[in-house]
C-alpha cells in the first residue's frame, strides 16, 4: 500500500473514532480500539462499517 503518512495521522476509524494503523500483508487499516479492519482497494482506504472486517469473536 502507498498511503500518505500524513492521512493516516488524521483518518479515524468511523466505528469508534480510535486511531488506525497499516496491515500492508493485508492491505487494511486496522482499529487500534474496536478491531474494525477496513480495506484499502487501489490505494483507497474504505472507511465504511459496512465493509469492515469484524475482529475474532464479534
Amino acid at each position: 500500500m502507498d498511503l500518505d503518512p500524513a492521512l493516516l495521522e488524521i483518518l479515524a476509524c468511523p466505528n469508534c473514532r480510535a486511531d488506525l494503523s497499516v496491515d500492508d500483508a493485508a492491505s487494511e487499516l486496522v482499529c487500534t480500539g474496536c478491531g474494525y479492519a477496513y480495506p484499502v482497494r487501489e490505494n483507497i482506504p474504505v472507511l465504511l462499517v459496512d465493509e469492515a472486517r469484524k475482529p475474532d469473536g464479534a
